[in-house]
């Protein structure tokens, strides 16, 4: 059951990146001949909209084939009016970029309905607290729930950390403890801490860290379209500084994951709920767009910076040029893909 719902996942996210670059095609009057979900033999098939919309048998992935656009021959010309390869750089850069606007713009919906529904958080409730802290020296208690800062009333833990890592100066702290509120005036203290990617680094901290409890936040209409927003750039925020940290050697490659990662994660959230279901959908799909923006040639990133080249050369790559970093390309993706997989391997089995 479990492969069937990453199936239908990865292909709902698939269709909806590929519905990017379709839409943008119609939008400058290309005409779209193919827009399959997954690669190899087609198992099923059928023609709207002047389109064949097909399914094939291996289901990890998908395209859309535009008429004039031919990776293997870049310097094709068809001078019909519905062809990709006449359209002005611009506008083919419009059409690359939308694939990925539409998995950025689908998480943004999922966090927007997340909101709605209730989401996940850390309850501001504090579990632990480090000896000889300001937080300790404060007389903070494990189990007080901290409800206000300053004038900004807390709802969740991720807020609650926020301001003080934000904060300038003493901060006016308000607990609810036995059912009343009292209020602490403490001055965080700057020290070493480690950031998500292990990092030494410097930051104000009370010396306090949450009791694991799980809360429900809910948001009315416009603050769950502010969540959602939010949500998205804070997730392809994170994702743009692990590819950049990955390059640098501070992630090791061995946390690279692959397809049976996805499958397990996607599986496991299946399991826990909608939230759960709808949280884990938003990430890879901004995964998917994020990684589809690197300047690869064999993406959507890499074919832009050839059109920019375009731009800016008022020429096209060399055919030599486009087909060696198209080649490179795909050496890369696939020596990343085989590598997710070994690293899959070694850690489930």
């Amino acid at each position: 059951m479990g492969i069937i719902i990453f199936l239908i996942v990865l292909s709902f996210l698939v269709f909806f990146h590929e519905l990017g670059h379709f839409s943008a095609a119609k939008i400058f009057k290309v005409k779209v001949l193919t827009f399959s979900i997954g690669f190899g033999k087609k198992i099923y098939s059928f023609n709207w909209l002047d389109t064949d919309w097909q399914i094939s048998l291996i289901p990890l992935g998908g395209y859309v084939k535009m008429k004039g656009q031919d990776d293997t021959k870049p310097n094709l010309v068809d001078n019909s009016d519905d062809s990709y390869n006449t359209r002005e750089p611009w506008q083919r850069i419009i059409i690359l970029l939308a694939g990925p606007f539409f998995n950025f713009l689908l998480a943004a919906i999922l966090y927007f309905i997340i909101a709605l529904i209730g989401a996940n958080a850390l309850s501001p409730t504090i579990g632990k607290i480090v000896p000889n802290s300001v937080a300790f020296k404060s007389n903070l208690q494990k189990n007080d729930k901290i409800v206000q800062i300053n004038n900004t009333k807390i709802k969740t833990w991720t807020k609650l950390a926020e301001l003080i890592t934000t904060s300038k100066g003493a901060l006016n702290v308000y607990i609810q403890r036995d059912g009343k509120v009292y209020k602490k005036i403490i001055s965080p203290k700057i020290e070493k801490s480690k950031n998500i990617f292990g990092e030494d680094m410097q930051k104000r901290l009370l010396g306090i860290s949450p009791e694991f409890k799980i809360i429900k936040v809910h948001y009315t209409f416009f603050p769950a379209i502010k969540y959602g927003y939010k949500q998205t750039v804070k997730a392809s925020k994170l994702i743009f500084q692990g590819v950049i940290k990955l390059i640098e050697g501070v992630i090791p490659s061995r946390q690279i994951g692959g397809v049976i990662s996805i499958a397990k994660i996607i599986s496991s959230a299946s399991q826990n709920g909608i939230v759960a279901l709808f949280t884990v959908i938003a990430l890879v799909s901004v995964n998917l767009g994020v990684l589809n923006l690197l300047p690869i040639p064999a993406l959507d990133g890499g074919h832009i910076i050839f059109n920019i080249y375009e731009i800016i050369a008022r020429r096209k790559a060399s055919e030599k040029v486009f087909m060696f970093l198209t080649i490179c390309g795909w050496i890369v993706l696939a020596f990343l893909m085989l590598l997710g997989f070994y690293n899959d391997i070694t850690r489930f089995f």
